[in-house]
């Protein structure tokens, strides 16, 4: 499927600067974690790669990460005094980097995050002009930008789960702008990776949740709301 540019795209986000790409584009990968996480983390390692690695603290992407994990939005002001707020928190944060990876995106974050029992792992990558990709969520290909309502489903690799999940949200008339499937093993567990253009009721999440070969349900609605 061909994405279509949008205004955003051209003329990229409303931001606390220097750069859309080290600033607005951090601060939407850190918000779309924290939704994956399901909350502010209590802990969190945070791995900048290749230029991010050589650049973040000249160029703010330290501030702007750790304002994503406290879920301030692109044009929030107080991204840019974040390493201060985040002291008022509990949040202990550990910043590490990796000059030079060939299989990683020039601007690529890694987040390791933890809250409570739960942790996950999230790579992400900024594209430039506040626009992100989530590639990689616990191990599983994910590639989804976060700019629509996107729903996470961990389940059993059983056959016909690709075309029920689809038939379900059809019948809330939701439309389907993205569907990916990433497994890590022949009849192994299976990440599903579905971004709608609006979102699913409470109920339907629910029922998907209920099915005894799902195993994990994630919904994320536009982080920019």
């Amino acid at each position: 499927m061909t994405n279509k540019s949008s205004v955003f795209d051209m003329i990229g986000p409303i931001m606390i600067g220097p750069s859309s790409s080290h600033t607005a584009g951090v601060v939407r990968i850190a918000r779309a974690a924290i939704r994956v996480l399901g909350g502010i983390p209590d802990e969190a390692v945070i791995t900048f790669f290749n230029s991010f690695a050589r650049t973040y603290e000249g160029h703010g992407s330290d501030r702007a990460i750790l304002g994503g994990l406290m879920d301030f939005k692109t044009d929030d002001a107080r991204i840019k005094d974040a390493l201060e707020l985040a002291k008022e928190k509990p949040l202990q944060y550990t910043f590490k980097s990796i000059g030079n990876s060939s299989v990683h995106h020039p601007n690529t974050i890694k987040l390791l995050l933890k809250k409570g029992d739960r942790q996950v792992e999230i790579f992400g990558e900024s594209l430039g002009g506040g626009v992100i990709n989530i590639s990689e969520i616990d191990g599983f290909v994910a590639n989804f930008s976060a700019q629509n309502h996107t729903l996470i489903i961990k389940a059993e690799d059983v056959s016909g789960a690709i075309a029920f999940i689809s038939s379900i949200i059809a019948q809330e008339k939701v439309n389907i702008a993205t569907m990916s499937v990433s497994r890590k093993g022949k009849h192994d567990m299976a990440c599903h990776v579905i971004e709608m253009d609006s979102g699913i009721k409470e109920i339907t999440r629910q029922y998907l949740l209920s099915l005894p070969w799902v195993k994990e349900l994630i919904y994320i609605p536009d982080i920019d709301l």
